[in-house]
């Protein structure tokens, strides 16, 4: 599948891949007939998907029986009046199903918004009218529901509610045999009586609008990311070569359907690469679980935050046969060098981290013919043109920080967003003068590998220093006490800010959290790295305040200190 969209479909070296990457556009690119469609008649019985949850159940579907689901699903949305260019939200956990209506959608050249099902009503709202959303497909939870309900009164461009019940009968309960609200469409009733599919005359473009996210907010309201057909084909790079998969794997990535890293590493990028998309649908993160679920399933290929690994190495290892494990990949965060050395300790693994946003595809990384140095982010993917700005416009010298940015000049890259819908002003912001502006922090170094630093507005100036949080975060975590933490700055009337530190702390020292234990991680940041990162200021939190994607929210914390 790879050769139709490469000139070159392995590469051996940072040259070679930097040389020789070239991608092979057709007109009228849609993932789900050009890709999937295609593995269907090409190897019609290969496992696309083997999904499991948390209560036993599974789901093996070959690539055969997927397009089967995806056309049904197609003409039952047709039927319901959804086509080209309308905005259908999607609010399915980790459903099977989700996979489906991802790609009856592409069938359709609609517009996909993924969303999570934390939403309260205010969200949808705002989603709603931001995105004119013309349909609303949910699962059958009660709190989802209400809240899509709450908004409908507020949402006057949504014609369409659908509810999708669980088909399995280990899934079921009494509140998901009971009727749906009135208005919603029953999935599971209707959408096999549908016609059978037609595929539109009228297909879509390249540059048509295929996806939207709303970006997870860590500084702010959440931003309309659009994303056109091309999206999908910049992941290749994506599954193929930074997750190294084949078509012998079997690849897992802890995910949320409703932000982008479900489509980094759980449909697109893998699928390209002919793997088997394996999905553990769990209501509640347990690092023995997912443990256990790898072990279980002989997982090949694995990818997670480092927030996952980090719980995963507290853990005794040793307990489980991870031997199937060839691959392990981490992006969503930075990640502290001392969570790659003890993965790589208790497993003999090393963790390939990568870079990249809710408007782009990955833009740095560790492939497989590079030596991961841990913390680093990799280098510059070759389908961008990367490079490190001072504040002046100016380019870094290697150790110099600056803000990572795009050079796109007259031709956008494959995987780059289109803008952020309907709002030029905010786009222009970003985007100007042939350069994407990513608002992410970062150093070279003499090898040319990139060392994340932090969001802009992260940036910690305290007595004419210039801390980055993650510096300080990595010192701190490499104490045993530590298992999360998050740097911000507090205002101060001597040096303009100090260095907070807000810590969660090991059960087994949950007891121990006071004043010694405050000045003890004092000392060991000053021993880490340079003692004027040190936090003045350490509090003790049972939990982060975090996106749901996972992503430390310090401008929550800056705002709870501020009042």
């Amino acid at each position: 599948m790879v050769e139709r969209f490469l000139r070159q479909t392995s590469f051996t070296s940072v040259e070679d891949y930097n040389k020789n990457l070239e991608f092979i556009i057709p007109d009228n690119f849609n993932f789900a007939y050009d890709v999937m469609d295609a593995w269907a008649t090409e190897a019609p019985d290969k496992l696309a998907i083997l999904w499991t949850n948390d209560q036993g159940a599974e789901i093996r579907t070959t690539f055969g029986q997927l397009k089967e689901q995806t056309d049904q699903a197609a003409a039952y949305l047709q039927s319901l009046g959804i086509g080209k260019g309308d905005p259908v939200m999607l609010i399915l956990k980790r459903r099977y199903e989700w996979w489906v209506v991802m790609l009856a959608l592409h069938k359709l050249a609609a517009v996909v918004i993924p969303a999570t099902h934390m939403l309260t009503k205010h969200d949808i709202v705002y989603r709603n009218t931001r995105a004119s959303v013309k349909a609303i497909i949910c699962v059958d939870d009660a709190y989802v529901m209400t809240q899509v309900q709450a908004a409908m009164p507020e949402s006057p461009t949504v014609e369409t509610l659908i509810a999708i019940k669980s088909s399995l009968p280990c899934c079921q309960d009494d509140a998901q045999s009971a009727p749906l609200p009135q208005g919603f469409h029953d999935w599971q009733e209707e959408w096999r009586q549908a016609p059978p599919f037609v595929r539109p005359t009228e297909k879509n473009s390249n540059d048509d609008t295929m996806l939207m996210y709303f970006t997870s907010g860590t500084s702010g309201e959440p931003k309309m990311v659009a994303h056109d057909f091309l999206y999908a084909m910049g992941h290749l790079t994506t599954g193929v070569f930074w997750h190294n998969l084949h078509e012998g794997s079997l690849h897992l990535t802890v995910a949320d359907t409703g932000w982008g890293k479900a489509v980094w590493g759980k449909f697109y990028g893998q699928w390209f690469a002919g793997a088997t998309v394996f999905v553990f649908d769990h209501e509640k993160f347990n690092a023995d679980t997912l443990l256990r679920q790898i072990e279980k399933y002989r997982v090949t290929s694995f990818c997670a935050p480092p927030t996952i690994y980090r719980f995963m190495i507290r853990e005794e290892l040793s307990r489980y046969d991870l031997s199937s494990l060839e691959y392990c990949t981490t992006a969503g965060e930075a990640l502290n060098p001392a969570v790659f050395d003890k993965f790589k300790e208790k497993t003999g693994i090393q963790m390939m981290e990568g870079f990249g946003q809710t408007e782009t595809t990955m833009t740095l990384g560790t492939m497989p013919w590079m030596k991961p140095k841990p913390g680093s982010m990799g280098m510059p993917n070759a389908q961008y043109d990367i490079d490190l700005l001072k504040a002046d416009g100016t380019p870094c010298e290697d150790g110099e920080k600056g803000e990572i940015v795009v050079r796109v000049g007259n031709r956008k890259p494959i995987g780059l967003f289109k803008e952020y819908y309907r709002d030029e002003e905010l786009t222009r912001e970003a985007w100007h003068d042939g350069i994407y502006h990513t608002g992410d922090m970062a150093w070279r170094d003499e090898d040319g590998y990139y060392w994340f630093e932090g969001r802009i507005d992260d940036v910690i100036k305290s007595s004419g220093y210039r801390i980055g949080p993650f510096e300080v975060e990595s010192a701190l975590m490499t104490h045993p006490a530590v298992v999360e933490c998050a740097i911000t700055g507090v205002p101060d009337d001597i040096r303009g800010m100090v260095v907070k530190a807000t810590v969660v702390l090991g059960k087994e020292w949950k007891d121990k959290a006071g004043d010694a234990l405050v000045k003890e991680l004092q000392q060991h940041v000053k021993r880490e790295t340079a003692p004027y990162k040190y936090p003045r200021i350490v509090e003790f939190v049972d939990e982060l305040p975090k996106t749901i994607s996972g992503k430390i929210r310090r401008v929550e914390i800056r705002r709870k200190d501020a009042k």
